[in-house]
């Protein structure tokens, strides 16, 4: 089973696509020797090169199915990141890792390779529409679909500028560096929506003042209309869309009275953040890793240590949290299976990215291109 599909992409001038495939346990050719690899239900790949320097990746799986997904991209348009945190099952976050950068390249291409907010928020909105589209066509057949969703977390690196677009409650922490003191600041460039966070109720009720139950406390959790924690996803069309909040969906999801506006939005917050040579890295995470580690505590974790292997440390490090807070050894938390796991810990998938300042001064592409992306069977 191959978590990691690695393809180098020389795109000819008539469009053709050569593809070699490398896969995990390789790591010759241009991979620039990197280790990827598997330990238990732990997927790695240490470190490997894109436009703007290196970059280490890895996912630990806790649902019976893998419901996270993520890519890495990068060629001459600059480089793009997604974390793509599922949720209710693993449709909703697999068809965005199929569609969303695609799209994102149509629409860039349609504005000479050009890069806004304004093209990155049409991605998101193109990616919304189309798997709208895919729950209309399998109502009849698969009406659960209108039930899964996921959280969005995009980076794009364009010229020297990098953009961040969320949706729900992934995040990117920078790695900043402070004068030269040899210390490391850790900023935290996304905005997250989940209604735990006293912000997010407040644009809530904000959005939704005639409606007392917007928000509900349940459990100790807040959630939207006591079913969802996050107020922005891609999918969750059962929250936006009234025809699809009714049977034959599971009872536990239907509202007791008429939806006569989405509840839930698919428009990401967008920052732009001028690229800086004190800009050391970047961590992109899905919650799971935020759920056991501070910002702080994870841009100490990588600043102090070599690059490789940075992704999987912090996996590594907040399970081993994860495990403490049970009371229990981290070598016996890595002998459950999937499924149980769930009960200690979520998916979780970190990317970091190094930025090497020369090469993005100096304009840099990846040549050929890059295309790592999570790749689970399924």
């Amino acid at each position: 089973m191959n978590l990691f599909s690695l393809c180098w992409k020389p795109f000819g001038p008539d469009g053709e696509n050569h593809e070699t495939n490398g896969v995990l346990g390789g790591g010759g050719g241009t991979t620039g020797g990197s280790r990827e690899g598997k330990d238990g239900l732990l997927w790695f790949r240490d470190i490997g090169k894109y436009g703007s320097g290196e970059f280490s990746m890895a996912v630990v799986q806790a649902n019976q199915v893998l419901e996270d997904q993520s890519q890495i991209e990068s060629g001459q348009f600059g480089t793009f990141v997604g974390i793509y945190d599922g949720h209710g099952g693993p449709e909703a976050a697999r068809y965005v890792c199929d569609h969303l950068f695609s799209n994102f390249r149509a629409i860039t291409a349609e504005s000479h390779g050009v890069v806004t907010a304004e093209t990155i928020q049409k991605a998101f909105r193109q990616t919304e529409e189309g798997f709208t589209t895919l729950v209309s066509e399998l109502w009849g057949s698969r009406p659960n679909m209108a039930t899964v969703g996921t959280c969005c977390l995009v980076g794009v690196i364009y010229q020297q500028t990098l953009f961040i677009a969320s949706l729900g409650d992934s995040r990117v922490v920078l790695g900043k560096k402070v004068g030269n003191t040899g210390g490391m600041a850790a900023m935290q460039l996304s905005t997250e929506h989940n209604a735990n966070i006293e912000a997010t109720r407040h644009e809530l009720k904000e959005l939704h003042p005639n409606d007392p139950q917007i928000v509900v406390l349940k459990h100790g959790v807040w959630r939207v209309k006591g079913i969802i924690q996050v107020s922005r996803s891609i999918g969750d069309l059962y929250m936006k869309h009234a025809q699809y909040n009714r049977e034959p969906i599971n009872a536990k999801f239907r509202l007791p009275e008429p939806m006569n506006m989405p509840l839930l939005s698919a428009n990401p917050t967008i920052i732009s953040h001028p690229l800086h040579p004190s800009d050391s890295f970047l961590i992109f995470a899905s919650d799971g890793l935020w759920e056991h580690l501070s910002n702080e505590k994870a841009v100490d974790i990588v600043h102090s240590h070599p690059c490789a292997g940075s992704a999987k440390r912090l996996v590594k490090a907040a399970l081993q949290e994860a495990a403490r807070k049970r009371e229990m050894r981290y070598s016996d938390l890595r002998k459950i299976d999937k499924k149980v796991r769930r009960h200690f810990h979520d998916d979780i998938t970190v990317i970091v990215l190094f930025f090497n300042h020369d090469l993005i001064s100096r304009g840099a592409v990846q040549d050929p291109p890059v295309s790592v992306r999570s790749a689970l069977e399924h």
